[in-house]
């Protein structure tokens, strides 16, 4: 074997090395990215739930406010 053709040969391989290391970062941002995503999804409803809560608690507070002011001026 020349050394131009080994020097090629090292060259392919250590070309090689990397791409199969790219491969694997790729795979792992990849999977990272949809642990992400499913997160995301989960956040976004737990704060939709509590809005609801939140609103609905304002709701009733404001409910009791205003039985209170009416029997405070009933009296």
């Amino acid at each position: 074997m020349s050394n131009l053709s080994k020097e090629t040969s090292t060259e392919l391989k250590e070309l090689e090395n990397k791409l199969d290391i790219l491969i694997d970062k790729y795979h792992s941002v990849e999977n990272e990215n949809s642990s992400l995503k499913t997160k995301q999804d989960e956040l976004v409803k737990e704060k939709a739930k509590l809005l609801e809560k939140t609103t609905l608690a304002r709701v009733r507070v404001e409910a009791m406010i205003t039985r209170l002011k009416s029997m405070e001026h009933g009296s």
